[in-house]
């Protein structure tokens, strides 16, 4: 191949690096309103009074908008294709506050000194409930958090919501009690994953203005335009066809701009205003009132035989949704479904599975999406049934790991057409020098180094449901504009839907110009989420460049006077087989322009999979423990990926540096957390530590391809699945090195310490 698995540079990459003005807040026009909120201070509390005369009076205020101003119509904020699985259980504004930082008043002045004055002025009484903030202590708590008449479900996900479960899941498979009682060795324990702050470096912003025909045009940081769309027309009560979205460059989102967290708040402005409006969140309202990822409590129940065939797993995990229940329903499932199959030869398999609301931020999508939870626990649980069994867990791995042209009952029936689990697992025990360093080697009298290591896998895009479209034209002297609906959050997306288009046209990138995710001139597409954008809209994008190939070989037969089967393109020119006949493809567009046959040449195509196959990563790890602190230092960290064919090996490097780093963060560093009244403690980048370049130690990602048939080239995602093997590899290091499993995260040293002095005294 000419471009496809090639190392080239994002198209983007000297604007960026430049400083050109590419971004959201870099474009906002300057008349535009400041909108600020106003904020609730209680974690549960209903509005008895507000009382906003001062602050309309005050000179520079537009509008000050509190919940009888607004429509009363309930949505989900969720960018998931409709009709959504999240509950409606949200108003634009709400006469009772779910949280500390819930909405209470929207505020729109001419500047950013006025709006917060006039914030100052406004004067609310409240009448204050009992919160619900521990997610054990939910269920059937005393303080029910919905109990609106209005609340809405699209679907049936077993909502019990006046017991404070936003949704149920479970799954069954196999004879569970027989095969426990055929096993020779049992674990069960219960771990904790913390809520995790997505940090992405641009914060959430958007403005609105209207357009000349009274449009309400939404220009936002976000990663899913045609949902957002339709969630502000859905909030605001007008017709999609009245809002028009576009997506400018984002910096960063890992999830966080799969909810529209600010656009209803411009919309509204807006529309009552007629002027434009901004917002701008700063870095403590993004920590507070935006998502994290869901904290979760599993417990898991695994049984092996004494040769490590493992015969049954049993996963109960209970989920904290916080206030609102955004991606509630479709996270828990992963946490099953994305680790059962990993080992499919497991005779019987079952999992249950409660989501509850609670009096805190709410959760939603996070890079991961559920399977970084259920990997920590599965894969932790497997290390520890290896070392009950005194068995290498690496060799426990390998007899029971699903294997390229199974079928795979836990994840949905799928078959596995392309994996090389296995290749990775023996590469990455060669990089960490695993036959040397397991279990453990003393360096001093108080450190000890210790290896760990944990599989995991995704899936690339979601089967029967997301569909993406791509359209891509010939223009008139010879160069390509391909759009599409997609956004790139910085994954080198545009670059490698470019690529794509390249190489079946047989031509440079340079010829190519990609426009994407304008709702009103993209093609369709469900946004960058669930791992989608290579594997769904790279194949779209696949299917729209053959389709204009064809096209540009039927108009130049046309041209030449020959018979298609008689003629060849190569990207710069259309001739005989023999070479007789030539035509530039710069002539053929420009006499297509003058209306010689047809007058633009468009390839379209549109394209959903029935299935997700999933990529997969093989995570070892070299950490050295101080016995007499607890402190964790990284040595090493190898990663071995399957994702298919590598479309771009750099890009697609820095994807798996950048989500080990992440796993890094959630293993050993990051926590959200909260005062015993609810109000969040880690609202900045004091209190809220992610690791820097020197506490991630020494990465290195190799590959180990594999050849998907249903993917543009034969590749599936990456862009998930690298965040998931840190926190199990490194608790298996931990436990090789000092001898104590720790089963909630973050790993720091004081649990550490804590665990081996218990360890001593016991």
């Amino acid at each position: 191949m000419k471009v496809v698995s090639k190392g080239i540079n994002k198209i983007d990459g000297m604007t960026l690096v430049t400083g050109k003005p590419v971004y959201t807040d870099d474009i906002v026009p300057q008349n535009a309103l400041i909108v600020k909120i106003l904020r609730s201070p209680y974690a549960f509390a209903k509005i008895q009074a507000i009382d906003v005369s001062k602050a309309e009076n005050l000179p520079g205020v537009e509008c000050v908008l509190t919940y009888k101003d607004v429509p009363k119509k309930r949505f989900t904020l969720a960018g998931q294709s409709y009709p959504e699985p999240s509950p409606y259980d949200r108003l634009i504004l709400d006469e009772y506050v779910r949280y500390v930082g819930d909405e209470v008043a929207i505020i729109a002045a001419v500047d950013e000194k006025t709006a917060m004055k006039a914030i100052k002025l406004i004067k609310v009484e409240y009448q204050v409930f009992e919160p619900v903030l521990d997610m054990e202590e939910a269920i059937d708590h005393k303080s029910v958090i919905h109990f609106e008449e209005d609340y809405h479900l699209n679907f049936d996900i077993k909502s019990q919501v006046k017991r404070n479960i936003v949704c149920s899941d479970s799954y069954e498979h196999g004879d569970l009690e027989k095969e426990f009682k055929n096993s020779d060795v049992i674990v069960e324990e219960t771990y904790y994953t913390q809520a995790q702050a997505q940090a992405m470096m641009e914060s959430f912003r958007a403005y609105t203005y209207l357009d000349q025909t009274g449009r309400l045009t939404c220009v936002s940081s976000t990663q899913i335009p045609f949902h957002v769309r339709r969630i502000v027309a859905t909030a605001l009560d007008i017709p999609r066809s009245r809002v028009r979205v576009i997506k400018p460059r984002i910096g960063g989102g890992f999830g966080a701009k799969q909810t529209a967290a600010v656009e209803i708040f411009v919309g509204i402005v807006t529309l009552k205003t007629g002027k434009p409006a901004t917002i701008v969140y700063d870095r403590k309202e993004t920590f507070t009132t935006t998502t994290s990822r869901h904290a979760m409590k599993i417990k898991v129940k695994m049984g092996a035989d004494k040769d490590g065939n493992i015969k049954a797993i049993e996963i109960n995990a209970l989920s904290d949704t916080g206030a609102y229940g955004e991606h509630a329903p479709t996270t828990i499932g992963l946490v099953a479904h994305k680790t059962f199959p990993l080992y499919n030869k497991t005779k019987a398999v079952k999992f249950t599975a409660d989501v509850v609301y609670t009096n805190k931020m709410s959760a939603g999508a996070f890079r991961g999406y559920g399977a970084t939870q259920g990997a920590f626990a599965v894969e932790s649980t497997v290390n520890q049934l290896a070392a009950k069994l005194n068995m290498d867990p690496v060799a426990m791995r390998e007899i029971n790991l699903v294997k390229e042209g199974e079928t795979m009952p836990a994840y949905y029936g799928e078959y596995l057409a392309s994996s090389t689990l296995d290749k990775c697992v023996a590469k990455g025990k060669k990089l960490i020098g695993w036959e040397e360093k397991y279990p453990r080697k003393i360096v001093s009298d108080s450190k000890v180094r210790g290896v760990g290591m944990a599989v995991t896998m995704q899936g690339s895009g979601i089967a029967g449901i997301d569909t993406a479209s791509a359209e891509i034209k010939l223009n008139d002297d010879g160069f390509y504009t391909l759009l599409v609906g997609s956004t790139d959050m910085g994954t080198g997306s545009d670059t490698i839907l470019t690529q794509m288009a390249a190489e079946i046209l047989d031509t440079t990138m340079d010829k190519i110009i990609i426009y994407s995710a304008d709702t009103d001139i993209s093609p369709y597409d469900p946004g960058s989420y669930a791992s989608s954008t290579t594997y769904v809209t790279g194949m779209a994008v696949v299917k729209a460049a053959e389709d204009l190939r064809k096209q540009i070989l039927f108009e130049g037969a046309k041209m030449l006077g020959k018979t298609i089967d008689s003629i060849e393109f190569d990207g710069e020119y259309i001739k005989t087989l023999e070479g007789e006949a030539i035509l530039s493809l710069d002539k053929l567009a420009q006499t297509l322009a003058l209306g010689v046959g047809k007058n633009q040449l468009i390839g379209t195509a549109t394209h959903g999979s029935p299935v997700s196959p999933p990529p997969f990563i093989a995570g070892f790890v070299e950490v050295e423990v101080d016995t007499e602190t607890g402190k964790i230092e990284l040595i090493d960290y190898v990663a071995v990926v399957d994702c298919g064919t590598v479309i771009n090996p750099s890009l697609a490097r820095i994807q798996v540096e950048g989500g080990i780093a992440q796993g890094i963060g959630l293993a050993m560093f990051e926590e959200v957390r909260y005062s015993e009244k609810g109000k969040m403690d880690t609202d900045s980048f004091m209190q809220y530590k992610i690791p820097g370049r020197n506490d991630v130690g020494n990465i290195r990602v190799d590959f180990e391809s594999s050849y998907e048939p249903t993917g543009p080239f034969g590749a599936k995602s990456i862009g998930e699945v690298v965040i998931n093997t840190p926190a199990p590899a490194i608790a298996s290091a931990v436990y090789n090195a000092v001898g104590v499993n720790i089963r909630s995260l973050p790993i720091n040293p004081e649990k550490v310490l804590l665990a081996m002095i218990k360890k001593k005294k016991s």
